[in-house]
């Protein structure tokens, strides 16, 4: 089985890819595992510390052809508040219940969860359904090296 030997972030100049690999938000965030590609073929990653795959990054595989990387759709609920206070105390009911959550300055989207909606839309916000690709926040305490280009791969 191939082995990814760099983890490049989006926008590399790279070769094109010859596959891509559709994840999830949670899928994104890895430090080992096996990784089915598009076309069947696997390849196993496996970093130093737990990692987050940039959407349109790329994995370098030891003999050097490309996989891409591509952030899966997903259901999610899109927040909105009357005004920006209105928001920002929304996100701040969202994090009180240690919920991931992707935050923008117009909304914030969050997975879907019906007991969320409902506190959400009796706190007044307007929640929709949409599915798009979901970037959430990691928090203070997480370490994403990928984001900054430094990911470590373990040699074993």
């Amino acid at each position: 089985m191939l082995r990814v030997s760099t983890i490049l972030p989006a926008g590399h100049k790279r070769a094109a890819p010859f596959d891509h690999v559709v994840l999830e938000h949670d899928e994104r965030r890895l430090r080992r595992k096996v990784l089915r590609l598009s076309k069947g073929d696997e390849v196993m990653l496996d970093l130093r510390e737990t990692t987050t795959l940039d959407h349109l990054g790329g994995l370098e595989l030891e003999d050097g052809r490309i996989v891409e990387v591509i952030a899966a759709d997903e259901f999610l609920y899109e927040i909105r508040g009357r005004d920006a206070g209105h928001l920002l105390r929304l996100a701040w009911h969202i994090g009180n219940r240690h919920t991931p959550a992707q935050l923008e300055p117009g909304r914030i989207l969050i997975k879907r969860d019906h007991v969320l909606k409902t506190m959400l839309q009796g706190l007044g916000a307007a929640v929709t359904d949409v599915t798009e690709p979901f970037f959430a926040e990691h928090g203070a305490y997480a370490h994403a090296h990928a984001e900054t280009g430094h990911a470590l791969l373990n040699r074993r």
